[in-house]
């Protein structure tokens, strides 16, 4: 079963792939969970997937740390409303918020930095005291490490990577916060396409997920 490998694979530290569906971004993600992530992986998604590397956050959590909507930021700010991102072309509200690095960090891009400020926040979920105050404390902003607030309810009221890769995690039992990054094509400039995207992942042994699967899963729960 796709979803269980899938789970199976994110419980022990890989990557997997979720691929939306094709009447939206027809995009795959190569996934894997925050509190698994190291510098290697880091290295791999920028090689191997080329797109941008986000870190998802579920939604209550989100807003426990006081984090907002970047579209919401930018209304309160002087940049025209024009120019303000309201839906993209496939439709959805974009999940990004604000962009991180964890008070270690140098630069904050380095592979190394990345990982640490990933896997730090990913503590957070164990914090035993005020959240808030410890990510206020120890994250500065802006950064290298865009957050995505997974939209409340889940797969339920958005089906985006944001929300699958999230809701994924939730289902292994992990934190529910992942590392994502969009697979990329570096011969057509473009997403990486079906064919190419089960190449890789028959070639490098990752569970690929479909979005058509998690909704399926959704809907016996």
């Amino acid at each position: 079963m796709p979803i269980q490998d899938a789970i199976n694979d994110l419980q022990s530290g890989r990557f997997v792939m979720i691929h939306d569906a094709g009447e939206r971004e027809n995009e795959y993600d190569l996934v894997i969970a925050a509190q698994f992530i190291t510098p290697k992986h880091i290295s791999e998604m920028r090689v191997d997937a080329g797109g941008l590397l986000c870190l998802a956050l579920e939604h209550s959590f989100a807003m426990s740390l006081g984090l907002e909507y970047m579209h919401s930021i930018l209304e309160d700010s002087s940049i025209p409303s024009q120019m303000i991102l309201g839906r993209a072309k496939y439709g959805d509200h974009p999940t990004f918020s604000i962009g991180i690095n964890h008070i270690d960090a140098y630069t904050g891009v380095t592979d190394m930095e990345r990982a640490h400020t990933i896997r730090q926040m990913s503590k957070l979920y164990d914090t035993h005291g005020d959240a808030r105050t410890e990510f206020v404390q120890s994250f500065q902003t802006p950064g290298h490490v865009p957050l995505l607030i997974a939209a409340n309810g889940l797969l339920r009221t958005r089906q985006g990577h944001t929300e699958m890769s999230v809701y994924l995690a939730s289902l292994a039992g992990l934190h529910p916060m992942t590392a994502i990054c969009e697979m990329m094509d570096s011969s057509t400039h473009l997403a990486l396409r079906e064919e190419k995207a089960h190449k890789f992942a028959q070639k490098n042994c990752l569970s690929i997920v479909e979005s058509t699967e998690l909704l399926e899963e959704l809907t016996v729960r």
